[in-house]
């Protein structure tokens, strides 16, 4: 079994983002691969209160009446987590000033609506949730190659890791394997120990696949937050931080994301060196033992 490559993604959601351009090139000289991008469809502050008024107006109506809210539960619930992050006209930006591998995961309800302002964009790779795209895989991957994008798949704590299998193993497969070891889109949640066995099951299915770990998107309020991808890909996300890269690395992930870990490091540059040497190391073992 050959060793796949060890890459670091910082999480850009970590970043200043008046200076994002700088902050790019600031994680690119301390020694990153790639640069992670989480973007979210987020339900905001008018979402919110137009929920309550909607709660309100149920508990007041009868069965019938409750028929005539369906469109307005089906506006306020379209979203796929409740932070609402950047979007292609971010993108769009950084690209402007950077030749590095972007880097996007997508947490939203339609991704394919995403696609196309994303490969315009300059987007290198493309993850979406197979949550959201259960009925249109197939022709999302395909969409997302034709713009010439990597496509990958995520998924959240709760979905079996056996419902992306064929994602990887169609003739059309994805690139890149998400597992969040968070629930998308909540704060001050701690690292699930237990997503590690997801990430085991595809390193031993998949065995060239590369595995990704990075800072979380999520803003952890407790630990600092990582990511991890697996490939083809395959990735962990969320709540992962230096006291949990070793354990996402003997998983079997080659690549790791970080967010606060390394933009709050004075020296990202030895952050990002230590979680290259925590992978490397964990390969070593792993081929070792094969």
């Amino acid at each position: 079994m050959a060793a796949v490559e060890a890459k670091i993604a910082p999480s850009m959601l970590s970043s200043d983002f008046a200076n994002l351009a700088s902050e790019a090139e600031r994680m690119l000289r301390s020694g990153a691969d790639w640069l992670h991008m989480d973007i979210m469809d987020g339900l905001g502050t008018s979402q919110t209160s137009g929920l309550l008024w909607l709660l309100i107006m149920v508990a007041s109506c009868k069965v019938k009446e409750i028929y005539s809210l369906l469109p307005v539960l089906s506006f306020l619930f379209r979203h796929f987590v409740p932070n609402l992050t950047i979007g292609a006209p971010v993108i769009e930006s950084l690209r402007k000033h950077t030749n590095a591998y972007l880097d996007c995961h997508l947490m939203v309800t339609n991704p394919i609506d995403y696609v196309e302002p994303l490969g315009k964009a300059g987007a290198s790779g493309f993850t979406f949730h197979v949550e959201a795209s259960k009925e249109n895989w197939k022709e999302l991957v395909q969409a997302i190659k034709s713009k010439g994008m990597r496509a990958g798949v995520a998924l959240k704590p709760a979905t079996p890791v056996e419902e992306v299998y064929a994602l990887v193993e169609c003739e059309n497969p994805v690139e890149l394997v998400l597992v969040m070891t968070v629930e998308p889109g909540f704060g001050g949640q701690k690292f699930m120990q237990e997503m590690m066995d997801k990430v085991r099951a595809l390193r031993k299915k998949f065995p060239s696949l590369n595995i990704e770990a990075s800072s979380s998107l999520i803003i952890h309020l407790e630990i600092p937050s990582m990511l991890l991808l697996i490939g083809s890909f395959t990735a962990v996300d969320g709540g992962l931080g230096p006291s949990t890269i070793d354990a996402a690395a003997s998983a079997g992930a080659n690549c790791i994301v970080a967010g606060s870990s390394v933009f709050g490091a004075p020296e990202p540059a030895q952050v990002i060196s230590l979680m290259r040497k925590s992978v490397e190391e964990a390969q070593g073992k792993q081929l070792k033992d094969f």
